[in-house]
């Protein structure tokens, strides 16, 4: 094998493994989350982030009387999944009354990962099952 031959093949498997390397370095770990503890939120839909890799949910939750409300980021999986469990982009609009149960950041900030939620002001449940959709995925139903 030549020389320059030998250089295009080393060339071609690093360029390949370098496109390879960003998605797995943006994807993170769900450890953030304390999946063994369940918190309610109520509150008004202030952004419905519909981007990858994963959707959030911007809620704005009332505070004590004459306070701010807080702001809560709900983390679900990526659009793609959603719309295969039936969601869309217009599942949820900014001004939406939301009940919202989640799974909590461990550090205690106003954020946590998706379990389900209603949209009170639809009247939609909206659910995510992740056990199912892999079933659903792998052909398994």
């Amino acid at each position: 094998m030549s020389r320059t031959r030998d250089w295009s093949l080393a060339f071609g498997i690093s360029f390949g493994l370098a496109g390879i390397a960003p998605p797995a370095l943006a994807h993170h770990s769900f450890a953030m989350f304390d999946f063994e503890k369940t918190v309610s939120i109520e509150g008004t839909i202030r952004q419905f982030q519909w981007t990858n890799p994963h959707v959030v949910i911007w809620v704005d939750v009332p505070s004590a009387e004459g306070e701010e409300p807080k702001l809560w980021a709900v983390e679900i999986t990526s659009p793609g999944n959603l719309m295969r469990a039936g969601w869309t982009k217009r599942s949820f609009n900014p001004g939406d009354r939301v009940s919202v149960s989640l799974g909590p950041l461990r550090n205690g900030r106003t954020g946590g990962a998706f379990q389900g939620a209603k949209n009170l002001t639809t009247g939609e449940d909206l659910v995510y099952d992740y056990a199912k959709l892999a079933q659903v995925q792998g052909g398994r139903e």
